[in-house]
């Protein structure tokens, strides 16, 4: 006579969670390697039990992260590591780029380095400057007259 299906649902009984979990799991490793040798399929199973335990499964002739960049790749879902650090590579020079240009911006605004300025800049860094200044006497006016009316 058959075994009764057991409802699917989080075993509360530590102890028989644990026993349960053991044969499951080597169940599902059986079958697992039966796949892969009978249907020449690439398989990679990773198990982790409550306790943190890892268990794994790789098809024979192959590593776990051959068949992760496979994975990954297929699914778009991470670069591999070599992408992923020559990505970063790049990002790193197009900062420092910026980060350089943004240096060199700031000493001409504050005039440390006016020597190596081409004269049309030069021109309209005065233009810019003017404009600040006149932007600034205009805030004052207008808050000289805003603090006269409040009296």
């Amino acid at each position: 006579m058959g075994r009764g299906k057991i409802p699917i649902k989080r075993i509360e009984n530590q102890t028989t969670r644990q026993v349960t979990f053991s044969k499951r799991r080597a169940g599902l490793l059986k079958k697992t390697h039966e796949l892969s040798v009978l249907c020449d399929a690439q398989i990679g199973l990773i198990i982790f039990s409550t306790t943190g335990k890892m268990c794994q499964y790789c098809t024979k002739g192959y590593r776990m992260e051959q068949i992760i960049e496979r994975c990954q790749k297929v699914t778009g879902t991470c670069i591999s590591e070599h992408d992923n650090r020559e990505h970063l590579y790049n990002e790193l020079a197009v900062l420092r780029k910026e980060t350089r240009r943004l240096q060199l911006s700031m000493r001409r605004y504050t005039g440390e380095d006016m020597s190596s300025i081409p004269f049309e800049e030069l021109d309209q860094l005065e233009h810019e400057l003017e404009r600040s200044v006149i932007k600034d006497q205009e805030r004052k006016v207008h808050a000289h007259h805003h603090l006269l009316n409040a009296f």
